[in-house]
């Protein structure tokens, strides 16, 4: 719940002279007001439009929320699903997620599906089952088809916001286990060209090594967004 319409022209200026010394891929996703401000923003660059959330209805009498179908014409083309705020703050259920995953996909927006587990689960030694049983419920029913338009985002709950970053390797062996259950959801193939991402008090100073990993796609950058230099900085270390 951050942004305006001052921080998107502050962060294209910031980017646009990047855009051909680099083949990141990057998406913006604002509030829902802030959307069309910034599609007109990118428009005719290759930065794609992304939403925070999305209703797991196609319409009805949900008051405050936004269906796919509007994100569609909104001129959406990616959206994160089950972000660790969603589930805590607002006790969204791995099921309900997975179902907003279905009506993404129906709308042809690629789901970013976030994971992760809070520091009392790690300590427990049953991070890796909590993010198995995500991810299970979160890509129920997908086709093969369906799968390969999804994108995973690991956010180990304990690092948001908070300062501290999983370690490198720490991060890579999930994004490793992550890789492993899209194989056997999936399949081999499937799992190789997944796109997972690492978020979790990504910043300018961490992004290299943490992109440099094996298994580690790109970022799922939060406040460091917020501040156009470093966000660019960012997007440079993702190549």
């Amino acid at each position: 719940m951050h942004g305006s319409a001052v921080l998107a022209s502050e962060l294209f200026a910031a980017l646009r002279p990047e855009l051909e010394r680099t083949s990141c891929e990057i998406a913006l996703c604002p509030p829902f007001p802030l959307i069309p401000v910034i599609r007109e923003t990118v428009q005719g660059s290759r930065i794609l439009v992304g939403a925070q959330n999305v209703h797991a209805q196609t319409s009805g009498a949900f008051t405050g929320e936004v269906s796919a179908a509007i994100l569609q014409e909104s001129g959406v083309q990616i959206c994160i699903v089950g972000h660790s705020e969603r589930r805590s703050l607002f006790a969204e259920a791995d099921e309900f997620i997975g179902q907003k995953v279905g009506i993404l996909l129906e709308h042809a927006i690629r789901p970013v599906l976030c994971v992760g587990e809070v520091l009392e689960e790690r300590e427990q030694d049953v991070h890796e089952a909590v993010v198995i049983r995500q991810l299970r419920q979160g890509f129920a029913g997908l086709n093969p088809d369906e799968f390969r338009r999804c994108v995973v985002a690991y956010e180990p709950v304990w690092a948001i916001g908070t300062g501290r970053t999983a370690t490198p390797e720490q991060a890579n062996t999930m994004h490793q286990v992550i890789r492993q259950e899209a194989a056997n959801l999936a399949s081999a193939e499937s799992a190789e060209n997944l796109q997972i991402l690492y978020g979790g008090s990504v910043n300018a100073g961490n992004a290299e090594t943490l992109l440099g990993q094996s298994d580690i796609d790109g970022a799922l950058v939060g406040g460091a967004s917020l501040k156009p230099e470093d966000f660019r900085r960012i997007v440079l270390a993702g190549g």
